[in-house]
């Protein structure tokens, strides 16, 4: 007979519930932050590292150069640092395996012997796809054996450009949000970190400092300065800074740094980065050196300047009020020299004249009159001038404060680095998005040196290539899905195509977190984009 009674518990330890932590409220510093969420700079993994490295000190150059109109002279070189000299760098004694199969990358004799068994079917598939002329699909990426060994690089970039003040330096380097591109202009940077976070990757991989060397013009000694960055603190750790002897009277920016990386996997990448920049900056003489501990491997390419036309340096300019939100309102406010509303709204902002101003203070409600004081104004006051911003009609913002390459730079630099046998270039007029005025160039060239069948899709966005998230780019989606390529009598597999679109404005209007790539979905973008393919086709000319 079962019993109803509830079934006596085994004696033994009670167990007391835990008590849960307490929380306790922790703050990142703008570093921390950075070093934690690193992909979103592009540092996603020690190639992509080493890849956006160079492109940051490459368009930090070039920015340098373009601000006191200098003819840009940048040379980029890479050197391969094995690990016996890596660790005498840090002052680590090399150390022999004792216990291979501890590690994880030990293989056995069988596993090794079937690995290599499929590599070589796989290069014998390759092969035969080669020599049928089938493209065939790019082989998946093995997964990155745990215990490989970190491969390292020295990546050093020196320009003739405007060079750095002295006591700048340390914070221009040091300091993560803190430089000299966040006013509201056309720049190359996309963050604004520069080589912040490549120094931030050198102290998460290496451990090992920056080394900058710069002199401005007219100046008699170079500034040498040596740190790193407490991440925490998000301060430069200076370990020298000193003035040295200018006796060549040389101006510019020697930058020097040691990271992890993987040369292997993106020496395209690379290599195309460096190619494509030369063709939208012809005024610019590249050297590009890769150093290896092997002398075979090594890489030299000059890209030669093949114009002394620069464009126009991009001027700083207010914002548009179609274009700003509360808190940009407000940070304005704080920041103004001026004291009243008009002066305000007059002299902050462009396209507002005292008459339109006085117009809109006039619609803002009785609370408002000319000669309040700015800062005295509300929360509530700030929304609804706001709200009058976003209803209000005004003049598009001016596209005469930017700097696009130029029809003649943009087809002398497709030339000198494609050859092709046609070539046809377009230059749009000023558009506008949200309050940001943006201007789009574009050229097709058919033919070409090192060119592929098919179409070669070159993006450009402020005057830098984007090389990756292609697909779902804007221009990408254009050129495969909204030209007719046949009614101009291309051959879209068959002819080698190279399509260049070139956006220029104060924000670009950018999609996902790596910033790659210009979403399809932005009509006026979509707008201006397309029409190139008509002029610019119907338009070719034999060179």
């Amino acid at each position: 007979m079962e019993s109803d009674s509830p079934e006596i518990p085994k004696k033994g330890k009670s167990k007391t519930p835990r008590k849960p932590k307490d929380s306790v409220l922790k703050q990142k510093s703008p570093a921390e932050f950075f070093a934690d969420n690193k992909n979103i700079a592009g540092f996603d993994n020690p190639g992509k590292c080493l890849y956006t490295t160079v492109r940051e000190l490459v368009e930090n150059a070039l920015d340098s150069a373009e601000s006191i109109s200098e003819l840009p002279v940048v040379e980029i070189t890479i050197e391969e640092i094995g690990k016996s000299k890596f660790n005498s760098m840090i002052g680590l004694a090399d150390h022999e395996r004792r216990d291979e199969a501890l590690y994880d990358d030990f293989e056995t004799a069988k596993a090794r012997e079937k690995r290599l068994a499929k590599e070589a079917r796989l290069l014998e598939v390759q092969a035969k796809n080669a020599a049928l002329g089938k493209k065939g699909k790019d082989p998946v990426a093995t997964k990155a054996a745990k215990g490989r060994e970190a491969s390292y690089y020295r990546v050093t970039c020196k320009d003739n450009g405007r060079g750095m003040p002295h006591d700048d330096i340390p914070n221009m380097f040091g300091r993560v949000l803190s430089g000299t591109k966040y006013g509201l202009k056309q720049t190359r940077g996309k963050f604004g970190l520069g080589a912040k976070m490549a120094l931030i990757w050198s102290k998460m991989s290496t451990g090992l400092p920056i080394e900058i060397t710069s002199s401005m013009k007219s100046q008699s000694y170079t500034s040498f300065c040596r740190l790193d960055i407490d991440i925490h603190k998000n301060v430069p750790h200076i370990h020298v800074h000193e003035k040295r002897e200018n006796k060549e009277w040389w101006h510019g920016a020697e930058i020097q740094i040691v990271i992890e990386g993987n040369w292997t996997t993106y020496r395209s990448k690379i290599l195309h980065y460096m190619r494509q920049m030369a063709v939208i900056t012809p005024y610019a003489q590249f050297l590009f050196q890769f150093i290896s501990d092997s002398p075979e491997k090594n890489v030299i390419i000059r890209f030669a300047r093949r114009t002394d036309i620069m464009p126009p340096v991009p001027l700083e300019t207010k914002y548009h009020p179609s274009a700003v939100d509360i808190l940009l309102i407000k940070r304005l406010i704080t920041e103004t020299s001026k004291q009243t509303l008009l002066q305000f709204l007059q002299h902050e902002f462009v396209n507002i004249g005292k008459c339109h101003a006085e117009r809109l203070i006039g619609e803002m409600g009785p609370d408002f009159n000319p000669k309040m004081p700015v800062k005295s104004l509300t929360p509530q006051q700030i929304v609804r001038i706001h709200q009058l911003f976003r209803q209000a009609k005004f003049d598009d913002p001016s596209g005469d404060i930017l700097s696009p390459a130029g029809e003649y730079n943009l087809r002398l630099g497709i030339i000198k680095e494609l050859h092709p046998d046609m070539v046809a270039t377009f230059s749009g007029s000023a558009q506008v998005f949200e309050g940001h005025p943006f201007i789009v160039e574009a050229g097709v060239s058919v033919g070409g040196k090192d060119v592929k069948q098919g179409l070669n899709i070159f993006r450009f966005a402020n005057r830098i290539p984007l090389l990756f998230e292609q697909g779902a780019d804007v221009v990408t989606r254009t050129a495969l899905k909204r030209i007719n390529w046949n009614s101009y009598k291309i051959n879209q597999t068959q002819d080698k195509i190279g399509v260049f679109v070139s956006i220029v404005s104060t924000k670009i209007p950018f999609k996902g977190t790596g910033k790659e790539y210009i979403g399809d979905d932005i009509s006026e973008i979509a707008s201006a984009v397309k029409p190139f393919s008509s002029v610019a086709i119907s338009s070719k000319q034999r060179l």
